[in-house]
């Protein structure tokens, strides 16, 4: 079995995948860049390093599984996916069209590697934990992944399926909360504050662990501490910024789906290369 990747090695694969998301969008001339470039790293570290998947069988039953459940992060999952060997990269300009492979938000019916049609926000918390069920009632180890937004925990079904979770002693799911501190409306704490989201799923008998969502060693230690976690699912919260790496993007708000002129775009994909490159050499 090949070793897995170190954090240098899912650093440089992170900036690969911000590139090529980034290249995508600008095909497109708009999109939700925050919310795709604040979760970069974990896919960086899910696809590289602890998903088991077959990308030449996108179906195969024994793949893990992963529920985007912030579905309007779909061009970084499409780019990963692309990176990964689903579908051909030239497809990514397909983004928004019509007749599209790629919609707006994620629709398993027409991307190959999409496990999960998501978007109609707190709803894929439920599918995942479906699967997760699915999977012990199939005496499979196979692991089910989510990817919730802080903003979406202002839905009720994320507490009724944290709930549920917790009571069934699903260990077989982990959930990141990309903790980005912004939803389509503004800030989190002006929109409706959270407070400690760790402590809220803690408080539903979850294993919770906090770490920097830019990280990608710390996503991944967070990971594999939490598939040792035995009799209850784990909850993985993640630091983030919403926009993280794009130059245009980072630090501004309202950034949720945002347009841009072709030289702001430009500046960016620029930037994402020297970092690329510097990551490369190990600088």
């Amino acid at each position: 079995m090949a070793a897995k990747p170190n954090a240098e090695q899912l650093h440089s694969i992170a900036e690969g995948i911000r590139l090529v998301t980034l290249q995508t969008f600008a095909g497109a001339g708009s999109g939700h860049v925050g919310g795709s470039m604040s979760i970069i790293e974990t896919l960086a570290v899910l696809y590289a390093s602890e998903m088991r998947v077959n990308p030449e069988d996108p179906d195969w039953k024994e793949r893990d599984r992963l529920v985007l459940s912030k579905g309007h992060a779909g061009p970084a999952l499409y780019a990963t996916l692309a990176l990964r060997g689903y579908f051909p990269k030239e497809m990514l300009s397909e983004l928004n069209q019509n007749g599209t492979h790629l919609p707006s938000h994620c629709d398993r019916m027409k991307t190959p590697g999409v496990d999960m049609t998501t978007g109609s926000l707190g709803q894929g918390i439920s599918a995942a934990i479906g699967m997760a069920l699915a999977a012990r009632l199939d005496g499979s180890d196979r692991m089910t992944y989510l990817i919730i937004g802080d903003g979406e925990c202002d839905e009720g079904q994320i507490w009724e399926g944290a709930m549920f979770a917790a009571h069934h002693r699903l260990d077989n799911l982990i959930c990141f909360v990309d903790n980005n501190k912004q939803q389509l409306d503004g800030f989190i704490t002006d929109v409706l504050d959270l407070g400690d989201i760790g402590a809220k799923f803690a408080a539903f008998g979850w294993h919770v662990q906090n770490v920097n969502g830019h990280d990608c060693g710390a996503i991944q230690t967070a990971v594999n501490v939490a598939k040792n976690q035995k009799g209850k699912p784990s909850v993985i919260v993640l630091d983030t910024e919403k926009g993280h790496g794009c130059t245009f993007s980072e630090g501004v708000c309202p950034n949720h789906h945002q347009s841009f002129t072709p030289m702001e775009m430009e500046e960016a994909i620029e930037n994402v290369k020297k970092r690329l490159i510097a990551a490369r050499e190990g600088r």
